[in-house]
């Protein structure tokens, strides 16, 4: 059995649940260009790159826009999204996390973020759980959107530990395709009817042990 030596954690709706900001700001968007869309079809976007979502949003509405236009709306998008998330309080940690944080730091087991997101800094700075983590890998340093494994690679070698070695918590399918890909092992954290790829399936930090890493 291979030992764990570093643990892989995808951000949102993993560490914290920052999906219902992201909603607010992309149905705002939408709401401005003229049209609206469900929260079931928010789901689609998670896991998933800035302007691969705008790209989504914009063919729900069926608006075309320049890319120049693009930008300039994925900016205030983001814009809207932070004005959210400086509101953010470490309250909205999603329950066992911080302790089994804790946990993996006393085993000596490596942290690593592994996200989307361009914004991980400063959503982990708002919750009081920058400290936790022993290297960064987010939207700030990929240039291939998951299901490459392209960010847990990188996260492996800021930690340096073998995919073999790592075992990677995602919320998205996307995510934990992703953690296949790369060789590592994969844990879902949500729903066992749509996480179907993953090893094992948690519905919150509360249910994982250290003991439970190594299978």
């Amino acid at each position: 059995m291979t030992k764990i030596k570093a643990c892989l954690f995808d951000l949102d709706g993993v560490i914290v649940d920052t999906a219902v900001y992201h909603f607010q700001a992309w149905r705002r968007l939408a709401n401005e260009l003229g049209f609206d869309f469900t929260e079931h079809q928010n789901e689609q976007l998670k896991g998933i790159s800035r302007m691969e979502s705008l790209e989504l949003i914009l063919n729900w509405g069926n608006v075309s826009l320049t890319e120049a236009e693009k930008v300039e709306w994925a900016t205030r998008k983001n814009d809207w999204y932070l004005d959210l998330v400086k509101l953010m309080t470490p309250n909205e940690v999603l329950p066992g996390v911080a302790k089994f944080l804790t946990d993996l730091r006393e085993a000596g087991i490596k942290i690593a973020l592994g996200s989307a997101s361009k914004n991980s800094k400063l959503i982990l700075e708002r919750i009081n759980m920058l400290d936790y983590f022993d290297a960064i890998i987010d939207g700030n340093n990929i240039t291939k959107g998951k299901p490459d494994p392209q960010v847990f690679l990188m996260g492996a070698e800021a930690t340096n530990a073998l995919p073999s070695e790592c075992v990677v918590f995602e919320d998205a399918v996307a995510g934990v395709q992703a953690a296949k890909a790369g060789g590592m092992k994969a844990i879902g954290v949500g729903s066992a009817d749509v996480l179907t790829e993953a090893d094992f399936v948690i519905a919150t930090f509360d249910e994982m042990t250290l003991e439970r890493l190594n299978f």
